[in-house]
Protein backbone atom coordinates (compact mmCIF):
# COMPACT_ATOMS: atom_id res chain seq x y z
CA UNK A 1 0.00 0.00 0.00
CA UNK A 2 1.47 3.50 -0.89
CA UNK A 3 2.15 6.29 1.40
CA UNK A 4 -1.31 7.93 2.27
CA UNK A 5 -1.46 11.72 2.87
CA UNK A 6 -4.12 13.92 4.68
CA UNK A 7 -3.96 16.74 2.09
CA UNK A 8 -2.60 16.69 -1.41
CA UNK A 9 -2.42 20.35 -2.68
CA UNK A 10 -2.39 20.34 -6.75
CA UNK A 11 -0.26 24.10 -7.77
CA UNK A 12 2.40 25.84 -6.28
CA UNK A 13 0.94 29.60 -7.15
CA UNK A 14 -0.36 31.77 -4.15
CA UNK A 15 -3.26 29.50 -3.34
CA UNK A 16 -1.59 26.45 -3.03
CA UNK A 17 1.70 27.53 -1.06
CA UNK A 18 -1.02 29.26 1.37
CA UNK A 19 -2.45 26.23 2.04
CA UNK A 20 0.36 24.84 2.46
CA UNK A 21 1.74 26.53 5.10
CA UNK A 22 -1.67 26.04 6.80
CA UNK A 23 -1.20 22.17 6.34
CA UNK A 24 2.61 22.42 8.14
CA UNK A 25 0.89 24.74 11.16
CA UNK A 26 -2.19 22.36 11.74
CA UNK A 27 0.60 19.48 11.57
CA UNK A 28 -0.99 17.65 8.97
CA UNK A 29 0.50 14.93 6.66
CA UNK A 30 0.51 16.99 3.07
CA UNK A 31 2.10 17.19 -0.22
CA UNK A 32 2.14 19.85 -2.54
CA UNK A 33 2.74 19.04 -6.17
CA UNK A 34 4.07 22.57 -8.39
CA UNK A 35 7.18 23.95 -9.96
CA UNK A 36 10.10 24.95 -7.11
CA UNK A 37 9.80 28.16 -9.26
CA UNK A 38 6.54 28.93 -8.04
CA UNK A 39 4.23 30.39 -10.70
CA UNK A 40 5.47 31.86 -14.10
CA UNK A 41 2.57 34.44 -13.72
CA UNK A 42 3.59 35.82 -10.50
CA UNK A 43 7.03 36.78 -11.50
CA UNK A 44 5.90 38.78 -14.71
CA UNK A 45 4.26 41.63 -12.54
CA UNK A 46 6.08 44.98 -13.02
CA UNK A 47 4.85 46.30 -9.71
CA UNK A 48 2.26 44.84 -7.14
CA UNK A 49 0.53 47.34 -4.68
CA UNK A 50 -3.02 45.43 -3.75
CA UNK A 51 -1.20 42.92 -1.21
CA UNK A 52 -0.96 44.18 2.31
CA UNK A 53 1.92 44.32 3.40
CA UNK A 54 3.96 44.33 -0.08
CA UNK A 55 3.62 47.70 -1.29
CA UNK A 56 5.90 48.32 -4.05
CA UNK A 57 7.10 45.19 -4.86
CA UNK A 58 7.36 43.36 -8.25
CA UNK A 59 5.73 40.17 -9.00
CA UNK A 60 9.43 38.80 -8.68
CA UNK A 61 10.10 40.15 -5.26
CA UNK A 62 6.84 39.17 -3.95
CA UNK A 63 7.32 35.60 -5.42
CA UNK A 64 11.50 35.88 -3.58
CA UNK A 65 9.69 36.29 -0.21
CA UNK A 66 7.35 33.61 -0.68
CA UNK A 67 10.29 30.93 -1.44
CA UNK A 68 11.94 32.61 1.29
CA UNK A 69 8.85 32.04 3.79
CA UNK A 70 8.26 28.24 2.61
CA UNK A 71 12.17 27.39 3.30
CA UNK A 72 11.81 28.34 6.80
CA UNK A 73 8.60 26.73 7.10
CA UNK A 74 10.85 23.19 5.64
CA UNK A 75 8.07 23.09 2.75
CA UNK A 76 9.19 21.11 -0.07
CA UNK A 77 7.13 21.09 -3.46
CA UNK A 78 7.09 17.51 -5.37
CA UNK A 79 7.64 18.21 -9.06
CA UNK A 80 5.26 16.11 -10.69
CA UNK A 81 2.66 16.83 -13.41
CA UNK A 82 -0.47 15.31 -11.96
CA UNK A 83 -2.24 14.01 -15.02
CA UNK A 84 -5.33 12.72 -13.45
CA UNK A 85 -7.05 12.81 -10.01
CA UNK A 86 -9.94 9.71 -9.15
CA UNK A 87 -12.49 10.06 -5.66
CA UNK A 88 -12.03 6.20 -4.57
CA UNK A 89 -14.24 6.17 -1.39
CA UNK A 90 -11.90 6.63 1.38
CA UNK A 91 -8.99 8.93 -0.14
CA UNK A 92 -8.03 10.32 -3.79
CA UNK A 93 -5.59 8.57 -5.97
CA UNK A 94 -3.78 11.31 -8.25
CA UNK A 95 -1.88 9.76 -11.37
CA UNK A 96 1.33 11.46 -12.13
CA UNK A 97 3.20 10.09 -15.17
CA UNK A 98 4.54 7.03 -13.70
CA UNK A 99 3.52 7.38 -10.02
CA UNK A 100 0.47 7.29 -8.13
CA UNK A 101 -0.38 9.57 -4.80
CA UNK A 102 -2.95 8.86 -2.17
CA UNK A 103 -4.80 11.46 -0.29
CA UNK A 104 -8.01 11.74 2.34
CA UNK A 105 -8.31 15.18 0.98
CA UNK A 106 -7.30 17.41 -1.85
CA UNK A 107 -7.15 21.17 -2.41
CA UNK A 108 -6.85 22.10 -5.83
CA UNK A 109 -4.81 25.46 -6.36
CA UNK A 110 -4.11 24.91 -10.64
CA UNK A 111 -4.69 28.45 -11.18
CA UNK A 112 -6.50 29.35 -14.29
CA UNK A 113 -6.28 27.44 -17.73
CA UNK A 114 -5.24 29.60 -20.81
CA UNK A 115 -5.25 27.63 -23.68
CA UNK A 116 -8.79 27.04 -25.26
CA UNK A 117 -9.38 23.39 -25.59
CA UNK A 118 -8.72 22.01 -29.28
CA UNK A 119 -12.08 21.45 -31.22
CA UNK A 120 -12.82 17.84 -30.59
CA UNK A 121 -10.39 17.24 -27.54
CA UNK A 122 -12.68 16.66 -24.85
CA UNK A 123 -14.98 14.57 -27.25
CA UNK A 124 -11.82 12.13 -28.05
CA UNK A 125 -10.72 12.30 -24.42
CA UNK A 126 -9.40 8.65 -23.40
CA UNK A 127 -10.12 7.58 -27.36
CA UNK A 128 -6.69 8.93 -28.74
CA UNK A 129 -6.85 11.97 -27.04
CA UNK A 130 -4.30 12.05 -23.40
CA UNK A 131 -2.16 14.35 -21.26
CA UNK A 132 0.15 11.86 -20.33
CA UNK A 133 2.30 10.13 -23.32
CA UNK A 134 4.49 8.21 -21.02
CA UNK A 135 1.65 6.70 -19.35
CA UNK A 136 -0.08 5.54 -22.58
CA UNK A 137 2.59 5.59 -25.41
CA UNK A 138 3.00 1.57 -24.75
CA UNK A 139 -0.83 1.84 -25.94
CA UNK A 140 0.16 3.02 -29.25
CA UNK A 141 3.46 0.46 -30.01
CA UNK A 142 4.01 0.58 -33.73
CA UNK A 143 1.00 3.35 -34.23
CA UNK A 144 1.18 7.11 -35.30
CA UNK A 145 1.13 9.52 -32.41
CA UNK A 146 0.94 13.11 -32.10
CA UNK A 147 2.44 15.06 -29.74
CA UNK A 148 1.36 19.11 -28.99
CA UNK A 149 4.11 20.38 -26.48
CA UNK A 150 3.64 23.65 -24.87
CA UNK A 151 6.95 23.67 -23.09
CA UNK A 152 10.36 22.25 -22.63
CA UNK A 153 9.39 19.25 -21.12
CA UNK A 154 7.47 17.70 -23.97
CA UNK A 155 10.07 16.82 -25.89
CA UNK A 156 11.30 14.68 -23.06
CA UNK A 157 7.84 12.85 -23.46
CA UNK A 158 7.82 13.17 -27.44
CA UNK A 159 11.71 11.51 -27.05
CA UNK A 160 10.21 8.37 -25.19
CA UNK A 161 7.43 7.84 -26.93
CA UNK A 162 9.46 7.91 -30.48
CA UNK A 163 10.86 4.76 -28.76
CA UNK A 164 7.73 2.95 -29.19
CA UNK A 165 5.41 4.81 -31.81
CA UNK A 166 5.86 3.46 -35.37
CA UNK A 167 5.99 7.02 -36.42
CA UNK A 168 5.89 10.30 -34.33
CA UNK A 169 4.90 14.05 -34.76
CA UNK A 170 5.88 16.61 -32.56
CA UNK A 171 4.04 20.14 -32.82
CA UNK A 172 5.61 22.92 -30.55
CA UNK A 173 2.83 25.77 -29.11
CA UNK A 174 6.13 27.72 -28.39
CA UNK A 175 9.41 28.81 -30.42
CA UNK A 176 12.50 27.45 -29.07
CA UNK A 177 15.65 24.97 -30.39
CA UNK A 178 14.40 21.88 -30.47
CA UNK A 179 15.98 18.74 -28.76
CA UNK A 180 14.44 15.67 -30.54
CA UNK A 181 15.21 12.53 -31.86
CA UNK A 182 15.69 12.07 -35.33
CA UNK A 183 12.73 9.65 -36.03
CA UNK A 184 10.21 12.63 -34.84
CA UNK A 185 9.11 14.82 -37.62
CA UNK A 186 8.86 18.41 -36.52
CA UNK A 187 5.41 20.19 -37.87
CA UNK A 188 5.28 23.79 -37.37
CA UNK A 189 1.29 24.38 -37.40
CA UNK A 190 -1.44 25.43 -35.43
CA UNK A 191 -3.75 22.33 -34.41
CA UNK A 192 -8.01 23.63 -35.83
CA UNK A 193 -9.48 20.19 -34.92
CA UNK A 194 -9.24 16.04 -33.73
CA UNK A 195 -11.54 14.15 -35.66
CA UNK A 196 -12.60 10.78 -35.97
CA UNK A 197 -15.30 8.24 -35.62
CA UNK A 198 -14.86 5.52 -32.51
CA UNK A 199 -11.56 6.99 -31.76
CA UNK A 200 -8.99 9.63 -33.19
CA UNK A 201 -7.76 9.36 -36.88
CA UNK A 202 -6.69 12.60 -38.08
CA UNK A 203 -5.07 16.00 -36.46
CA UNK A 204 -6.77 19.09 -39.22
CA UNK A 205 -3.67 21.41 -38.81
CA UNK A 206 -4.05 25.60 -39.97
CA UNK A 207 -2.22 24.39 -43.31
CA UNK A 208 -2.14 20.53 -43.10
CA UNK A 209 -3.99 17.57 -41.89
CA UNK A 210 -1.83 14.36 -40.29
CA UNK A 211 -3.20 11.14 -40.41
CA UNK A 212 -2.60 9.85 -36.52
CA UNK A 213 -3.86 7.44 -33.94
CA UNK A 214 -3.25 9.26 -31.08
CA UNK A 215 -2.98 13.07 -29.94
CA UNK A 216 -1.55 13.76 -26.79
CA UNK A 217 -1.56 17.30 -26.02
CA UNK A 218 1.28 18.40 -23.03
CA UNK A 219 0.01 21.75 -21.20
CA UNK A 220 1.62 23.39 -18.13
CA UNK A 221 -1.73 22.46 -16.58
CA UNK A 222 -4.64 20.86 -17.42
CA UNK A 223 -8.52 22.40 -16.65
CA UNK A 224 -9.75 21.36 -13.20
CA UNK A 225 -13.34 19.48 -15.26
CA UNK A 226 -10.49 17.42 -17.08
CA UNK A 227 -8.38 16.59 -14.30
CA UNK A 228 -11.36 15.26 -11.44
CA UNK A 229 -14.30 13.33 -13.28
CA UNK A 230 -17.13 14.58 -11.97
CA UNK A 231 -16.13 18.17 -10.48
CA UNK A 232 -18.76 20.42 -11.04
CA UNK A 233 -17.65 23.67 -13.22
CA UNK A 234 -19.97 26.89 -13.78
CA UNK A 235 -18.33 29.88 -16.42
CA UNK A 236 -15.24 27.54 -16.60
CA UNK A 237 -14.16 27.96 -12.97
CA UNK A 238 -14.70 25.25 -10.04
CA UNK A 239 -17.76 25.43 -8.34
CA UNK A 240 -17.19 26.54 -4.57
CA UNK A 241 -18.62 27.48 -1.32
CA UNK A 242 -17.43 29.95 0.71
CA UNK A 243 -15.48 27.35 2.77
CA UNK A 244 -14.06 26.49 -0.70
CA UNK A 245 -15.63 23.43 -1.20
CA UNK A 246 -16.76 22.03 -3.92
CA UNK A 247 -19.08 19.23 -4.81
CA UNK A 248 -17.21 16.31 -4.41
CA UNK A 249 -16.54 15.60 -0.57
CA UNK A 250 -13.17 15.75 0.49
CA UNK A 251 -12.20 17.98 -2.65
CA UNK A 252 -11.60 21.78 -2.25
CA UNK A 253 -10.35 24.61 -4.59
CA UNK A 254 -8.60 27.96 -3.68
CA UNK A 255 -7.28 30.33 -6.34
CA UNK A 256 -7.37 32.18 -9.62
CA UNK A 257 -9.06 28.07 -10.56
CA UNK A 258 -12.57 29.04 -8.78
CA UNK A 259 -13.00 32.79 -10.22
CA UNK A 260 -12.43 36.24 -10.56
CA UNK A 261 -10.84 38.49 -9.36
CA UNK A 262 -7.49 37.01 -10.49
CA UNK A 263 -5.35 38.60 -7.49
CA UNK A 264 -2.83 37.02 -5.58
CA UNK A 265 -3.84 38.25 -1.97
CA UNK A 266 -7.73 36.50 -3.31
CA UNK A 267 -5.94 33.09 -3.81
CA UNK A 268 -3.82 33.48 -0.73
CA UNK A 269 -6.92 34.25 1.20
CA UNK A 270 -8.72 31.07 -0.01
CA UNK A 271 -5.79 28.86 0.27
CA UNK A 272 -6.05 29.65 4.12
CA UNK A 273 -9.64 28.75 3.72
CA UNK A 274 -8.93 25.74 1.60
CA UNK A 275 -6.86 24.19 4.12
CA UNK A 276 -8.51 24.95 7.56
CA UNK A 277 -11.84 23.36 5.52
CA UNK A 278 -9.84 20.40 4.91
CA UNK A 279 -8.26 19.99 8.24
CA UNK A 280 -12.08 20.38 9.59
CA UNK A 281 -13.04 17.61 7.09
CA UNK A 282 -10.28 15.51 8.40
CA UNK A 283 -11.72 15.54 12.04
CA UNK A 284 -14.68 15.29 10.76
CA UNK A 285 -14.09 11.67 9.15
CA UNK A 286 -11.51 10.55 11.78
CA UNK A 287 -14.38 11.24 14.37
CA UNK A 288 -16.98 8.64 12.13
CA UNK A 289 -14.24 6.27 12.34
Amino acid sequence: MSERYDIAIVGSGPAGLSAALNAKIRNKKFIIFGNNNLSNKLAKAPKVNNYLGFYGLTGEGIKERFQEHIKAMDIAITEERINNIYAMGEYFALMANDKTFEAKSIILATGIEYTKPIEGEEKYLGRGVGYCATCDAPLYKGKTVTIIGYNKEAEAEANYVSELAGEIYYIPMYKDKYNLRDNIKLIEDKPKEIIGENKVNKLILKDSEILTDAVFILKDSISPGQLVPGLKIEENHIAVDRLMKTNLPGCFAAGDCVGRPYQYIKSAGEGNIAALSAVQYLDSINKNK
